[in-house]
């Protein structure tokens, strides 16, 4: 009697998560976030690598972020406006970006990138992907 007790509440269990619609629409749902930077001119390899690495490091330092990855324009469009370097980042879902805005570590960043002498300025884009 006690098995099937137990047998009862495991079955019980599985189906109020897996039907239930409250816990449904909890379901992470991650959110894209696209940073552009535009870098002056006489801006060398070695100081974007650096402005990079410090950006790349956040990925260490903040919960919640799934995915970073960088890359360089290479359009032959030439409808950049002078951005030239993407950063897209990846989060577990709007509460861990949310996080993320005010963490003392991204703001220690936007300090870094303000005092760069480089740095121009900058574009953010954040969405849901769909299908």
């Amino acid at each position: 009697m006690k098995n099937v007790l137990l047998l009862f509440l495991a079955v019980s269990l599985a189906v109020i998560c897996c039907f239930s619609p409250s816990l449904a629409s909890e379901k992470a749902v991650p959110v894209r976030h696209i940073v552009i930077f535009k870098y002056t001119s006489d801006a060398s390899e070695e100081q974007i690598q650096k402005v990079t690495d410090e950006f790349l490091s956040l990925r260490k330092k903040i919960p919640g972020i799934t995915g970073f990855e960088t890359g360089v324009n290479n359009s032959s469009l030439g409808k950049n406006h002078g951005f030239t370097h993407v950063y897209l980042m990846t989060f577990r879902d709007e509460a861990a970006r949310d996080a993320y805005l005010p963490h003392p570590e991204h703001e220690k960043f936007r300090e870094f990138l303000r005092n760069s002498p480089i740095f121009e300025e900058s574009f953010v884009v954040d969405w849901v992907p769909h299908e």
